[in-house]
């Protein structure tokens, strides 16, 4: 297969991965029959984006509303989640790949927390491909922890009202330290954000696909970055139009 060639490859990627129920349905599975086949679709995914140089792509795994799902099924995604960590971590590590995860940690099971504690531990050193989960996230929620936190200081003296910036408020997210994501891919043809990295995107490019996470890979993330490395991003201001892509 020729890969395209391209002359920007966005700094940060991130996935809404949708559609893994519609799939199984579609032919007559469970859900979880879709959930499984969409843990086969990560992997796929995380290696190529390592291959194409991508420094950091943030997933959207398990979010704050997933948990009024059928006990069933959320207990089924959840053990999905463990076996990804158990199966691959060790996979991950060896590729240099970085784990964080973010999200809201109270609350949740000590076997699950460790698990992620484990996997951000791990690989804590590496230095290729960030890989962010975000589990048990919901940007409404990350976004008022962070005011909590910034009001906290304002009451005890450590901060003036008049001194929070975005800066400070990018600081007490849980993505500090991060880019915010280039580019915002969805799955399954549906064209909302659901919650997800809200503030991050104030500037990212959108790309909807139509189809659905199980069948994403490669071929799929190639095409979309091919469609992001043509369009003229402004953030906001005027700049001269350049083609940003070449195919090979």
């Amino acid at each position: 297969m020729l890969e395209r060639t391209f002359v920007t490859v966005p700094e940060h990627v991130a996935i809404i991965m949708d559609g893994n129920g519609r799939w199984a349905k579609q032919r007559g599975l469970p859900r979880t029959m879709g959930h499984r086949k969409g843990v086969d679709a990560v992997r796929e995914t995380v290696r190529a984006a390592g291959d194409i140089g991508i420094k950091y792509l943030t997933l959207f795994a398990f979010s704050s509303e997933n948990w009024r799902r059928p006990e069933t099924e959320v207990s089924d995604l959840l053990g999905l989640l463990k076996a990804f960590i158990r199966r691959d971590l060790s996979e991950l590590h060896r590729q240099n790949v970085r784990v964080k995860i973010i999200g809201d940690r109270h609350g949740l099971q000590n076997d699950i927390l460790d698990l992620l504690i484990d996997a951000e531990e791990t690989t804590k050193g590496n230095t290729a491909l960030t890989l962010i989960i975000a589990f048990n996230y919901g940007s409404r929620d990350e976004m008022a922890r962070a005011m909590i936190s910034l009001a906290r200081d304002v009451e005890e003296g450590r901060l003036r009202s008049q001194d929070i910036t975005p800066a400070l408020i990018n600081a007490r997210l849980d993505t500090a330290g991060i880019p915010d994501p280039d580019l915002i891919i969805r799955t399954s043809g549906e064209e909302r954000l659901s919650n997800f990295l809200l503030w991050q995107a104030a500037y990212s490019e959108f790309v909807f696909l139509p189809d659905y996470w199980p069948d994403f890979g490669r071929d799929t993330l190639l095409a979309a970055l091919e469609t992001f490395a043509l369009r003229n991003r402004r953030f906001g201001g005027l700049v001269a139009e350049t083609v940003a892509a070449v195919g090979s």
